[in-house]
C-alpha cells in the first residue's frame, strides 16, 4: 500500500509573501505621496465580523495603509448605511471600501452593495466588476479566488489546458473561480447539489475548488491521484474546531497537492484584500502596478 502523500500548500506563508510584496509597492506609492487608504463598514456585532475585521485592519495598518472602520448599530437603516457608502465614495483619502457581510437582518446588501464605487470595491462584488471579469476586462477581482489563483500559481500548478472543477457556484467562490480559471485557458466544470454522479465529475480533475460549505463532501476516492485540491470550506464542528469541504486525510493520500483547513485559502482572503486596496490606490492616480514591483519582480 502506497504511503505517499500530497504537498501540502502553507497558505499563511503564501499569503505572508504577498503581504511583504504589497508592502514593497505601498512605499513605492507613499514615495509618490500617495497613501492606501482602506475603510471598512461594519454594522452590528456579530462576533466572527468582529474578528474578520480586526485581521483586516492590522494586516492593512502593517502594509502601512491609512485604515478606517466605520462601526454602526445593528438599528442602522438603510438609507444611513447608503449615506455612509456615499461618504466613503467621496473621500478622496479612501482607495478602498469594504463592507463587511452578512448584515444584519433588514438589510439590503445587494443594494450596498451596487452603491459602491466599482474603483474602490476591493472586495469586487459591483455588478461593475463582476461584468469585467466576466467580460475580460480591468477591474477588482474577488478576493478569495484570487487567492486561489495565487495559490496555485505558486504551486507551480499549471492551469492551461487543465481539467477544472468547481463544486460550489456562489458569486463570492465558485462562479469568478472558474472565470479567472476560464481565462488562463482551463476547460472548467461548475458542480452544485443537483449534478449528476459529483464524485465521477470530481475524479476528472487536474484541478479541484471545493467551495460549497458543507463539511467532508469531498471524499479521498472523489480525487484523481496528483491532482491539485483547494478547499474553500469552513466549516466548524459541533465538538469544536474546523474542517473543510474536503476530507482532508484521505484527499491528502491521493492528490499531489492540497491546501489545509484552517491555514489554507483563508489567509490568501486577506492578502488579496491588501493588494487589491494598492491596486485601487494606484489606478486612482494614475499609476501602473507594473511600475510599483520590487526591482526583483521587474526582472
Amino acid at each position: 500500500m502506497s504511503t505517499a502523500s500530497a504537498r501540502i500548500l502553507d497558505g499563511k506563508a503564501v499569503a505572508r509573501s504577498v503581504r511583504d510584496e504589497v508592502r514593497e509597492r505601498a512605499e513605492r506609492l507613499i514615495a509618490r505621496g500617495v497613501r492606501p487608504g482602506l475603510a471598512v463598514v461594519l454594522v452590528g456585532e456579530d462576533p466572527a465580523s468582529q474578528v474578520y475585521v480586526r485581521n483586516k485592519d492590522r494586516a492593512a495598518q502593517e502594509a502601512g495603509f491609512e485604515v478606517r472602520t466605520e462601526r454602526l448599530p445593528a438599528t442602522t437603516g438603510q438609507e444611513q448605511l447608503h449615506a455612509v457608502v456615499d461618504a466613503l465614495n467621496a473621500d478622496p483619502a479612501v482607495h478602498g471600501i469594504l463592507v463587511q457581510l452578512p448584515l444584519p437582518e433588514g438589510l439590503d446588501a445587494d443594494a450596498v452593495v451596487a452603491r459602491l464605487d466599482p474603483a474602490k470595491d476591493v472586495d469586487g462584488l459591483t455588478p461593475t466588476n463582476v461584468a469585467a471579469l466576466v467580460t475580460g476586462r480591468e477591474g477588482l477581482v474577488p478576493c478569495t479566488p484570487a487567492g486561489c489563483i495565487e495559490l496555485l500559481d505558486r504551486g507551480g500548478v499549471e492551469l492551461k489546458g487543465a481539467r477544472v472543477v468547481v463544486v460550489g457556484r456562489s458569486m463570492l467562490v465558485g462562479k469568478p473561480f472558474a472565470l479567472l480559471a476560464l481565462a488562463r485557458h482551463a476547460t472548467v466544470t461548475i458542480c452544485h447539489s443537483r449534478t449528476r454522479d459529483l464524485a465521477g465529475v470530481c475524479r476528472d480533475a487536474d484541478v479541484l475548488v471545493a467551495a460549497v460549505g458543507r463539511p467532508e463532501l469531498v471524499r479521498g476516492d472523489w480525487v484523481k491521484p496528483g491532482a491539485a485540491v483547494l478547499d474553500v470550506g469552513i466549516n466548524r464542528r459541533p465538538e469544536g474546531g474546523l474542517v473543510g469541504d474536503v476530507a482532508f486525510e484521505e484527499a491528502r493520500a491521493v492528490a499531489g497537492l492540497i491546501t489545509p483547513v484552517p491555514g489554507g485559502v483563508g489567509p490568501m482572503t486577506i492578502a488579496m484584500l491588501i493588494r487589491n486596496t494598492a491596486l485601487a490606490a494606484a489606478r486612482l492616480h494614475g499609476v501602473a502596478w507594473d511600475e510599483l514591483a520590487p526591482a526583483a519582480a521587474q526582472g
